[in-house]
């Protein structure tokens, strides 16, 4: 690793230099501030050693330039000041590790092959981030449909300030994907988005999940946890169906929405947060507070801006993401398809999918699993979405007789077009001469 030292003290610089490179590490020395933001600014640091005390300057000033300037700088406090005040306000700039002087080599050692391996997992954590992004299709924020197109451009408009933002929409229109968009063109995108989903847990278990608890607050409570309130520090809190958040809890929202202060459970000590809420729902709320079942100074104060989705049906882009899914299926699967069939863009079309985006998905994956041919027919579709078809229509022969394709491919082409002509197996396997048993079991094994 390339370590910068940071120290006003040149014996100090001299000392840890020896160390360093006794353990085959490459090291740059800087006395001040503005020499380190130098180095920094040159490239190829990995850790930074910074003395609490830099002549007339402070050392934790300089986790907060490192911090602006670079994400992948570990940075460790070293003083012969140490305090328990001075290590805390260390790591909540950034800082790492915080060792005391005098300190040893060995304690050097242990420290910075401890931030090899949070350097290592944090690489494995970036890594899977780019793996999902490839291996999980994510509906895009953007889309050619008028309506969809008129909430983003309010959401990217409402992400440069820090308004609490609720959306409204169906289960499965995309809430959660336009959140993390607003969370991602915000200020506060290199903090943290954290999700609290509001009906998963009673209201007592949710209280301790969205503001922590102390130890014995309640029975198995043997430590202090901090709850997703405190983790969002600097970032976006996301409160997914808020709708269903228990009424006791409402009152301590609202507080904590108004004052920044909130209370662990079992603790009388108020806390403070820096967070920016985006809440989701899929329920009326005016409806629900005309019922008692959400409170009123609640609602007005989540719904500062309100974007509402639209459902995919009255979407005008919907055989685009439909379109846009299946490639990605095709791709992972490689499998060559090169789209959806007309037929099969007809069922599409007309029906009314109820699980919106979340069931466009999976959809598509099956239609890329089950398709034979260069394009998706419509029976490679989901029975409830061929299901409205108009009676009587059936596609035509995917494969023929004499193209090069395998036996298996020819009777099961063949048994599917028997199927979808006929009434049942019962029919099917007496058209075919086999028994309805045979039949069940050729369509277990080609995959009918």
């Amino acid at each position: 690793m390339q370590i910068l030292i940071v120290d006003d003290e040149p014996n100090i610089r001299k000392t840890l230099r020896i160390a360093l490179e006794a353990m085959r590490h490459g090291v740059e020395e800087a006395p001040g501030v503005s020499q380190a933001i130098a180095a920094i600014e040159r490239g190829g640091i990995d850790v930074a050693l910074i003395d609490l005390r830099l002549g007339n300057d402070s050392g934790l000033d300089l986790l907060d330039e490192i911090a602006r300037r670079s994400s992948r700088i570990a940075t460790v406090m070293i003083t012969a000041h140490g305090t328990i005040d001075a290590a805390v306000e260390a790591m909540r700039r950034g800082a790492l590790d915080f060792l005391p002087k005098p300190f040893t080599p060995a304690q050097i050692r242990a420290t910075l092959e401890r931030l090899e391996r949070l350097r290592g997992l944090q690489n494995r954590v970036d890594d899977l981030t780019r793996r999902l992004a490839v291996e999980i299709p994510e509906v895009e924020m953007a889309s050619d449909d008028p309506k969809t197109r008129a909430v983003l451009d309010q959401g990217q408009r409402v992400a440069a300030t820090d308004a609490v933002v609720l959306i409204r929409g169906e289960s499965g229109t995309g809430k959660g994907v336009l959140a993390r968009a607003i969370h991602a063109a915000s200020r506060r995108s290199a903090g943290p988005f954290v999700t609290v989903s509001c009906p998963s847990l009673g209201a007592e278990l949710l209280e301790s999940e969205l503001f922590g608890h102390a130890r014995g607050a309640f029975t198995g409570a043997v430590a202090a946890t901090e709850g997703k309130v405190a983790a969002a520090e600097g970032g976006t809190l996301f409160l997914d169906e808020i709708g269903d958040l228990p009424l006791p809890l409402q009152p301590k929202l609202l507080r904590f929405l108004q004052e920044r202060q909130y209370e662990r459970v079992g603790e009388a000590r108020p806390r403070s947060a820096d967070v920016r809420l985006i809440a989701a729902t899929n329920r009326d709320l005016d409806t629900a507070v005309a019922a008692g079942e959400f409170r009123e100074d609640l609602l007005f104060r989540i719904n500062v801006v309100e974007l509402a989705l639209p459902p995919l049906r009255e979407r005008a882009d919907l055989l685009d993401l439909a379109g846009h899914l299946l490639s990605f299926f095709a791709r992972q699967m490689r499998k060559p398809i090169d789209g959806l069939g007309p037929a099969a863009r007809e069922a599409i079309a007309r029906y009314s999918w109820p699980g919106n985006l979340r069931e466009l998905r999976n959809a598509m994956e099956r239609a890329a699993i089950f398709a034979i041919g260069p394009e998706v027919v419509v029976d490679d579709l989901p029975g409830r979405v061929i299901a409205e078809r108009p009676r009587g229509a059936v596609e035509s022969p995917r494969i023929a007789v004499g193209e090069p394709v395998t036996l298996d491919q020819i009777e099961a082409e063949h048994i599917r077009l028997i199927l979808a002509r006929t009434q049942g197996p019962g029919d099917a396997a007496r058209i075919l001469g086999i028994d309805p048993s045979t039949l069940y079991r050729k369509r277990k094994h080609l995959g009918l």
